[in-house]
């Protein structure tokens, strides 16, 4: 009897897949900003993750042929979806109208830490390490620095409502992270998660009806720039982007793959220097690197407890 094994991912695989993550997923911040100069964020964002999410679900449902989702699944799919995409994406799409794309990206690199706090107050009730509390208090130290008087004073023009929108997404996107597992879920990863985009982006469509109030006149304003970065969302933010991800979770070791969590910031804050005319002044790049030391200090040390544990 003939065994056949799986052939290993190579090196040059996995940094292909480790490069698509950090640039695809990096650059989305720049094309939503670009997207929301013509275009009504949450509209904006309902259109993308239904066309990406219907057209991704109807690939997983008929590739594998997998089993018609349940209404448990469907019903966890749209708690899922509302909590990161309505709320998270949605208030993500309206605070970049507020702040600089860069910006937005370094506030939401801060999601491991927010993922600390709940687990250890509302979740799993585990105390953070010593190491996790400096991170913590390193991670706090650089949103200090990057929102307080003397960055404004500096030519860094921050909008706190915006900044507080970008809080509460990553507040929301950090305790759904926590409460999917405990949910009843299609057994199909990308069949769930598709789930989780289109039923996320039907709730985006429904609050910009009431709030933004869409009209067809709206799409004679649509710019050339605009319709490609709604097309870069959906193929390579949404599909591309989610794909890759996909694969390094499966082919990949963790920290390898959690690396994506401060590597975005960094080159979201670069694309929006050198595409949009943000400003990358010194006060947001040391800001950057005190939260991206506090990212990796929290991101290494859950992954050496757990392997520990293991």
């Amino acid at each position: 009897m003939t065994v056949i094994t799986a052939p290993q991912p190579t090196r040059m695989q996995i940094v292909l897949a480790l490069l698509a993550v950090y640039i695809i997923w990096g650059s989305t911040y720049l094309f939503i900003h670009f997207m929301t100069e013509v275009m009504p964020p949450l509209l904006m964002s309902g259109i993308r993750n239904v066309i990406a999410g219907g057209l991704l679900y109807l690939f997983a449902r008929f590739r594998s042929g997998g089993s018609v989702p349940e209404f448990k699944h469907w019903r966890s799919a749209t708690l899922l979806g509302f909590m990161l995409l309505a709320v998270a994406n949605g208030g993500l799409a309206i605070a970049l109208r507020l702040i600089p794309s860069g910006i937005g990206a370094l506030l939401t690199a801060m999601l491991p830490l927010w993922i600390v706090i709940l687990n250890w107050l509302a979740f799993n009730k585990q105390k953070p390490s010593i190491p996790t509390i400096a991170g913590l208090g390193i991670g706090l130290i650089g949103f200090l620095v990057l929102i307080g008087p003397t960055s404004l004073s500096s030519g860094l023009s921050l909008n706190w409502v915006g900044v507080v929108i970008v809080m509460i997404g990553v507040a929301s996107w950090g305790t759904a992270t926590l409460l999917a597992p405990r949910l009843p879920l299609h057994p199909s990863q990308l069949q769930a998660t598709s789930m989780q985009m289109f039923a996320g982006g039907v709730l985006l469509l429904v609050f910009s009806f009431f709030y933004e109030h869409p009209t067809l006149a709206m799409w004679n304003d649509l710019t050339p720039k605009a319709g490609w970065s709604l097309i870069y969302l959906i193929v390579f933010g949404s599909w591309i982007g989610f794909t890759a991800y996909a694969w390094l979770a499966q082919n990949a070791p963790p920290h390898i793959t959690s690396t994506y969590a401060y590597v975005n910031p960094v080159v979201a804050m670069l694309l929006g220097w050198a595409f949009a005319g943000e400003k990358l002044t010194d006060k947001s790049l040391i800001a950057a690197a005190i939260i991206i030391c506090a990212v990796v200090i929290i991101t290494s040390q859950r992954k050496a407890k757990k392997a520990v544990v293991e």
